[in-house]
């Protein structure tokens, strides 16, 4: 449709749903003296918070703009159901409404299981929040237990910014950090203002100088392939490459792999740490895993 049709299309579809609207079941006053059905155009404007001769203009189809905040209390007050609000949104944006980022605490056994055939290499599913919610053992004998953690401690962000051992692991944490940031920014635009982010922030704002200073930056950076180093207190450097994968069968989660770079003897160390089989608290001479001739 063009853009008067649409105009037209959002002006009629706002009507008819005022109208069906009951007075009473919103607590306003029932009046003799009301001559069409529903509720009158000011006072659907006094509940949604918006004045009434820019609702006036919406409904008779005038070339203005509408926000989304503006669009969720209509679509409140005018009690719309999923379908309503998102055609309410195509009318109005022509787009769909965001869909708020929601919290995910388990996978399927299918997913674990793939996390687990990945053998030697670290793996683990974060939701769109970030949070860790599924890891192999391989990623524990690397990184740490993550069954002992808060889920706010396994929070990825979190976990990099306020878990101390992270520091000492990986070699180069600030570039891992800042670019883990712009990663985390890029990925959770449409969140903004929501309640979770908001606490997530200031929290670690709180925790974290350098998160706090570094997220005044703004910097945004989309996922790709990349290496990093960590230099394991048991095998010494480890020579990584991160792969993202997003899930089809799992579109809200994505796993995340860990590698060996080629040339390095970073492979063989992970075979070694596999071998023995305890976790990363267990910090062994590495002449113990058969690791003296591995240097960094």
């Amino acid at each position: 449709m063009n853009e008067q049709e649409r105009r037209t299309a959002l002006a009629q579809f706002l009507r008819t749903r005022r109208e069906r609207m009951s007075p009473d079941g919103l607590g306003l006053p029932m009046s003799k003296r009301r001559r069409t059905p529903g509720l009158r155009r000011e006072e659907l404007a006094l509940l949604a918070g918006v004045g009434i001769t820019w609702y006036t203009w919406l409904e008779q189809g005038r070339d203005i703009t509408v926000s989304a905040p503006v669009l969720e209390s209509l679509a409140r007050v005018l009690q719309l159901n999923t379908d309503e609000r998102n055609h309410l949104y195509l009318l109005a944006r022509e787009q769909l409404p965001a869909a708020p980022i929601t919290a995910i605490e388990t996978v399927t056994p299918a997913l674990q299981l793939i996390l687990d055939s990945m053998g030697v290499y670290p793996a683990y599913a974060i939701c769109p929040r970030w949070d860790i919610i599924a890891w192999n053992q391989a990623s524990v004998r690397v990184y740490a237990d993550f069954s002992t953690m808060s889920e706010r401690e396994r929070n990825l962000l979190w976990f990099l910014f306020t878990d101390q051992r992270q520091c000492t692991l990986i070699v180069d944490w600030e570039a891992e950090a800042r670019h883990t940031l712009a990663l985390f920014r890029a990925s959770t635009q449409r969140a903004i203002g929501e309640v979770w982010l908001t606490e997530l922030i200031t929290d670690l704002s709180q925790a974290s100088p350098e998160f706090r200073e570094w997220w005044s930056h703004y910097d945004i950076q989309e996922m790709y392939p990349c290496q990093m180093q960590l230099d394991h207190p048991r095998v010494g450097l480890l020579h990584l490459q991160a792969t993202s994968f997003q899930l089809t069968d799992h579109s809200d989660l994505r796993m995340i792999v860990y590698t060996p770079a080629p040339g390095t003897e970073t492979l063989a160390k992970l075979t070694a740490l596999s071998a023995s089989g305890s976790g990363p608290q267990a910090f062994e001479d590495r002449e113990q895993l058969g690791l003296a001739s591995l240097h960094r």
